[in-house]
């Protein structure tokens, strides 16, 4: 009878402490806020990770179009000339960082068969807290058949194309939702030279060629 006793007096303790549990809602919050935590640091940093990206791309394009439309503005250029108008497409990019960024400055000429050949070409970059670019060799020479690389409604024969290339590589501050080694932006543009057949190159204006190169 004791025993008896006993165990009803442990069964009812037993059902109070699970109903007393079912009742309990200390720390729900914060499992549910375990639960939730990945899915919003997913949402902010994705959305600060994305929203510098689409910014960074388009003044990417902004620089392709800056430097073309600069070049294509001259008659002549020389080495000073493309110098500034690498530093001020670069400017774009103020308040990220320059320094991932390679631009890319050449002329195309079409010829009657509207094969499109590089003429000159020339590229500068931007040194870690320079405030002005740096020329560097370019990757294209003389010669060069680019033809596939230009709109076919640009393939006039007998015409000349300026042509910029920007590529830049963006890497995200924190990489929580995008690759932390970052993600290579390009864009390229076409003008055609403003005030002139085309844009004469050299070193200095003491070599200036005279007459347009068909090369």
């Amino acid at each position: 009878m004791l025993m008896s006793n006993v165990m009803k007096t442990q069964a009812a303790a037993l059902l109070r402490s699970v109903a007393t549990l079912c009742n309990d809602r200390r720390g729900l919050a914060a499992v549910e806020f375990a639960f939730v935590l990945p899915l919003m640091l997913v949402l902010f940093f994705g959305t600060v990770e994305f929203s510098s990206g689409v910014a960074v791309d388009r003044k990417v394009t902004l620089m392709a179009r800056a430097a073309s439309d600069l070049t294509s503005q001259s008659t002549q250029v020389v080495d000073a000339d493309l110098q500034n108008f690498f530093s001020a497409s670069v400017g774009i990019m103020t308040p990220y960082d320059p320094t991932p960024t390679k631009v890319t400055l050449s002329e195309i000429y079409v010829d009657a068969s509207k094969v499109a050949r590089i003429q000159w070409s020339k590229a500068g970059v931007m040194a870690t807290g320079a405030t002005q670019a740096t020329l560097t060799a370019s990757s294209r020479s003389q010669g060069d058949v680019v033809t596939s690389v230009v709109p076919a409604a640009l393939l006039v024969a007998g015409t000349y194309l300026i042509f910029s290339e920007v590529s830049y590589k963006y890497v995200p501050t924190v990489g929580y939702v995008m690759a932390k080694s970052g993600i290579n932006l390009t864009d390229v543009a076409f003008t055609r030279p403003r005030q002139s057949v085309c844009v004469f190159y050299a070193p200095t204006s003491a070599t200036m060629p005279t007459t347009c190169s068909t090369y």
